[in-house]
């Protein structure tokens, strides 16, 4: 009877601690910079803006990226 509860302890230590010991075997990963964070200049107001909250137009089939709807509207003749 004694012996249940060291058993569980172990178990239980071995579960917990596995993941910590692969996390410290395996080399660090470093994380790609995202291209979402990429600042674009607006064409009608010339402000900056992040990429990924950016308004996107395709004129002539290149993108353009624009602060707000009324820039785009400006910006895209309509």
């Amino acid at each position: 009877m004694r012996l249940l509860p060291v058993i569980l302890f172990i178990a239980v230590a071995v579960v917990l601690l596995l993941p910590l010991l692969r996390r410290l075997r395996s080399p660090a990963r470093v994380a790609p910079r995202s291209l979402s964070d990429e600042l674009v200049k607006d064409p009608v107001c010339q402000t900056y803006i992040v990429k990924s909250r950016a308004v996107r137009r395709t004129d002539a089939g290149q993108v353009r990226y624009f602060c707000s709807e009324q820039c785009a509207r400006l910006g895209t003749g309509g």
